[in-house]
């Protein structure tokens, strides 16, 4: 692909296409039951995770010498839009475990290798990761205070972390420790791999998030002890190990939403041609056409930032400017075209009659996660100003 073009790969075609008739047919009709998070849900996405693995569409993002589909990171990056227009097709497509499995195969032991890689890319166990913590402000992770002490063979994990997403069904944790209390600040930090079966390893609660419980774990780590060769890559090294599990993974986050943009937008229009007012269907209506031309506009306009990130990313290049700018554009957008879709649909829009009221409050968390707007905002335009105290300038045209 040239570094001009942004259109979908012509080899990449069939396989979008295949995903999205398989979240059309079989994830959406049981979007309702998933969204309870009971036994009955966890059984039909079991059933999901089966019938994905049948058809050739299991974990296509994962390398192949870990037992994915061995997509190359552009070409995922377009079947993710796809992914991301229901929530529940991560896991049905096995994609969940993709920045864990790449996680473990780079820095983990080989015991932690031979135990979990395998079978979190076949979905058999789950992945956790705990970073935040509830008495910091994580958009300062210097901050973090949870520590690891090593005592002989074992490391001894206290703290407390919160949203843990995944913890209550999965089998271990990658937590982000403080080892080095006197290192300089990023340097400080490790990561360790925790079963979750440890002892003293408790989850405080399920945190509810905008009204929904969607698995964000509370944890404490009381004198967990686990052996030396848990910690994955080397000591002092956390931070720069998150960054390459962050830098990917905030490109698919924003592709997702993309994803998710494009199913509100679809909603709207057809709401718009088939809802009759005042005489007329609302897509006669200025104001409503004024909405469909801001999201079409906002969408495109993101998804063209949001794919220059990839092709950046994908060059070596760690395209920090382009991917702060993604992250604030994306989360604003996503909630843009959700809103407006609600809008159009009226009472409706605000019932579970229709996916965009979950749909909606997911969307005001993308502005917190993986850091703050405001923090990406300062890191971008500190990094622009650079440049300029420099006597450069800055291209936009890479």
């Amino acid at each position: 692909m040239s570094s001009t073009s942004f259109a979908v790969p012509e080899h990449v075609r069939p396989v979008r296409e295949r995903v999205q008739r398989f979240i059309e047919e079989n994830v959406y009709p049981v979007e309702e039951v998933l969204d309870t998070g009971d036994q009955r849900a966890h059984g039909t996405m079991r059933d999901l995770m089966a019938r994905a693995k049948e058809e050739g569409l299991w974990a296509l993002g994962h390398p192949k010498e870990i037992g994915g589909g061995g997509l190359p990171f552009l070409d995922y990056v377009y079947v993710n839009e796809i992914v991301g227009r229901s929530e529940h097709a991560m896991i049905a497509l096995g994609t969940h475990s993709l920045q864990d499995s790449i996680m473990l195969n780079l820095h983990a032991s080989p015991e932690w290798r031979d135990r979990y890689l395998r079978p979190l890319v076949a979905g058999e166990v789950f992945p956790s990761f705990a970073m935040t913590e509830p008495e910091v402000a994580s958009s300062d992770p210097t901050q973090l205070q949870t520590s690891a002490v090593l005592d002989g063979d074992h490391w001894v994990i206290n703290g407390r972390k919160w949203f843990t997403t995944g913890a209550n069904r999965a089998a271990y944790t990658t937590v982000m420790v403080r080892t080095e209390p006197e290192a300089p600040d990023h340097a400080a930090f490790s990561m360790i791999v925790v079963p979750t079966d440890t002892p003293g390893y408790e989850i405080v609660r399920e945190t509810p998030v905008m009204g929904m419980l969607g698995g964000h774990c509370e944890v404490r780590y009381d004198a967990v002890r686990v052996p030396r060769q848990n910690l994955l890559g080397e000591r002092g090294k956390g931070f720069l190990i998150a960054q390459q599990r962050l830098g990917p993974g905030r490109i698919f986050h924003c592709m997702r939403w993309l994803g998710q943009a494009q199913r509100a937008f679809d909603l709207m229009c057809e709401r718009a041609n088939s809802r009759v007012a005042f005489g007329s269907p609302l897509a006669d209506k200025q104001m409503i056409q004024s909405m469909i031309f801001d999201t079409a506009a906002e969408i495109q306009a993101c998804r063209l930032l949001t794919l220059d990130a990839a092709q950046k990313i994908d060059r070596g290049d760690p395209a920090r400017v382009e991917i702060g700018l993604i992250k604030v554009v994306g989360a604003k957008m996503l909630h843009e075209a959700i809103d407006r879709a609600i809008q159009v649909f009226g009472a409706k829009g605000v019932t579970s009659d229709t996916p965009l009221e979950r749909m909606y409050r997911h969307a005001r968390f993308a502005r917190i996660y993986d850091g703050p707007d405001e923090v990406h905002r300062a890191t971008v335009a500190r990094l622009l100003l650079r440049e300029y105290k420099k006597g450069r300038r800055w291209s936009f045209a890479g």
